[in-house]
């Protein structure tokens, strides 16, 4: 099997499980209980607090949140501001946000909050200006931006964002969604991100375990408790820690760092598979011309389905995808590529290839070498293709539904 499908989910690999097993077995204990084992227990806890704080470069371990996922990070950090400052009823985020955000911004608009989305261009690239001018001093409660879109990979100017927003007003909250950029983007909230409140990601994008992520909350943000229940995490999120989880997350973000420093070689990877696909006529790289994610490629291939696509290429034992894991049951096109105007010719056909450190050469050459016929076969069965004259049929006859 060939999987590229890495910003869905990741591996865990054999040191990330060792360093979980103990605390599923002879080290078990609760660690707010009072006796001496469970000190092991809180022990661990700290101990991966202090290398997640490290990890995101953090100068106080206090600042790091436990939660369940990405997800809870998210509503944590944009719900417990909402709660923690009634007065502003002001949000500022994307068009092309993870549905983590997107769908708690709209619930909050049905509370009576405004929102503003903004959009990007036919890159992904944020409208600066429509930004800058969103940007209501006094009212603005907080600009929640994600750091890289899990689709296209494009990298937002995060740093840049948040130091307009805090000249604008200090008080108004910054959040970025890095679930996408941990462990492909050195993150330093001290330094380059120091005007970034709330900072999220996941442990399953970086080789940890599914039901683990990260709340990075600077010291004295305001923020009300998610989850409500004891004494944990500071009193900001009830409920016993997972240990075992928590520890295979602090393992994974050590492991991380040092894939960033081969960030070289996966950009090579992913040039490699651009090249080749787009050897095959009438296919574009989504985001291409805009700063990405090593890793990531979205290919549009013109007058096919992308399902059609999937399909053909798990027969081959590719793992891919279509855009968001989260989104990936629905039949409508991507509103992250929508957001960017990509035709309607090939909103539909368009495939993320996700790669990691484990992807080799070889991978990208057979995905390289399959992928012509793939598409020449189902060009054969789209409406929109001309089998005779081998290229797309009159385009001015087709009309786009509304």
């Amino acid at each position: 099997m060939i999987y590229l499908d890495n910003n869905a989910t990741t591996r865990v690999p054999q040191e990330v499980i060792d360093a979980m097993i103990p605390y599923f077995g002879e080290t078990y204990f609760n660690p707010s209980s009072m006796y001496e084992a469970a000190k092991i227990s809180a022990a661990a806890l700290e101990n991966a607090r202090k290398t997640v704080a490290h990890f995101v470069g953090a100068e106080k371990s206090s600042e790091i949140l436990f939660t369940s996922c990405a997800t809870e990070s998210n509503s944590t950090a944009i719900r417990g501001a909402a709660m923690a400052n009634p007065a502003r009823r002001h949000i500022i985020t994307s068009e092309v946000e993870h549905p983590a955000v997107l769908a708690l911004c709209e619930e909050l608009e049905r509370e009576g909050y405004e929102i503003d989305r903004i959009g990007v261009n036919e890159r992904g690239e944020l409208d600066m200006k429509a930004f800058v001018k969103a940007l209501k001093p006094g009212k603005t409660l907080m600009v929640s931006i994600m750091y890289a879109n899990n689709e296209t990979g494009v990298v937002f100017p995060i740093e840049h964002l948040a130091n307009i927003t805090k000249s604008t007003d200090p008080k108004i909250l910054f959040h970025t969604d890095a679930t996408q950029a941990a462990g492909k983007i050195a993150l330093d909230v001290s330094n380059e991100l120091k005007n970034v409140d709330f900072l999220s990601f996941s442990g399953h994008k970086i080789h940890a375990p599914k039901g683990v992520g990260v709340l990075f909350m600077r010291t004295g943000a305001p923020c009300r408790p998610f989850l409500y229940g004891g004494h944990q995490e500071r009193g900001r999120r009830g409920g016993t820690e997972n240990i075992p989880y928590i520890v295979g997350l602090a393992k994974a973000c050590e492991l991380a760092e040092k894939r960033i420093a081969n960030n070289d070689r996966m950009t090579a990877l992913r040039d490699r598979l651009e090249e080749g696909l787009l050897k095959i006529p009438y296919v574009v790289i989504n985001g291409r011309g805009a700063e990405r994610l090593p890793n990531t490629t979205n290919a549009a291939f013109h007058y096919i389905e992308g399902e059609g696509i999937l399909y053909q290429l798990d027969l081959e034992g590719i793992c891919a995808s279509s855009g968001s894991a989260c989104t990936s049951g629905s039949l409508d096109p991507s509103h992250v590529l929508r957001a960017m105007h990509v035709p309607f010719t090939a909103v539909h056909g368009s495939i993320r290839f996700s790669l990691s450190d484990e992807t080799t050469e070889a991978d990208i050459d057979h995905v390289i070498e399959v992928m012509p016929k793939i598409v020449e076969n189902l060009r054969k069965l789209s409406p929109y293709w001309d089998n005779e004259k081998q290229a797309p049929r009159d385009m001015s006859l087709i009309v786009e539904k509304k």
